[in-house]
């Protein structure tokens, strides 16, 4: 896929799901249903192509030890992600009601170390990558100074509230935007051809 593309459909599949997650609390009550299942897909899509685009940063970064390190950080936390939202998913369709849901999350959370594993700390990871890679490409100059600072705005919004998640993914793609000429001007060269005998 071309890399542009990864580096603007990710954070609008999560601009996306903050507007879906608004509009199923509409009502007063969030899931089950498919509000609550196209949200969460629309968060899986983004995690999905999260994991080329750190790919991509790593490569502008240089591939050395720190942006691999940073890379495999983004992409724990990733995975981390995925397990809260596919759990997330489950449960909906399990239950038949959100009195239902929070019943079986408050099982599924009293397992030792899922809270730790799922829920609280590991998914953190997903954005301390992402701000690693993110960090070492504006000590090499590839963007300016800006851009780290946007990107911890995006990780901020949602402690501030849950409802700003779709500000923190318009703030995402302001930060994803500076490298995304310099990851298509770096691509990987395609291979030589032999000149005819």
């Amino acid at each position: 896929m071309n890399p542009r593309i990864t580096f603007v459909a990710a954070p609008l599949l999560v601009l996306a799901y903050g507007v879906i997650r608004i509009l199923d609390g509409l009502d007063g009550v969030r899931g089950p249903g498919l509000a609550w299942t196209s949200g969460h897909l629309a968060f899986i899509g983004a995690l999905a192509l999260f994991v080329p685009v750190s790919w991509h940063m790593r490569r502008l970064a240089g591939r050395g030890t720190l942006s691999t390190v940073s890379t495999v950080i983004g992409y724990v936390g990733s995975l981390a992600l995925l397990a809260q939202f596919v759990i997330d998913i489950a449960v909906s369709f399990i239950a038949t009601d959100r009195a239902g849901m929070d019943a079986i999350f408050t099982q599924i959370q009293s397992v030792p170390g899922v809270l730790f594993a799922v829920y609280n700390v590991v998914p953190i990871l997903f954005y301390v990558g992402q701000l690693a890679l993110i960090v070492q490409l504006t000590v090499q100059r590839h963007v300016k100074i800006w851009v780290p600072f946007v990107y911890v705005l995006n990780i901020l919004m949602p402690l501030v509230g849950k409802d700003l998640i779709p500000v923190g993914a318009i703030l995402t793609l302001v930060s994803l935007i500076p490298i995304i000429g310099q990851v298509s001007r770096t691509a990987e060269p395609a291979p030589a051809v032999p000149a005819a005998a």
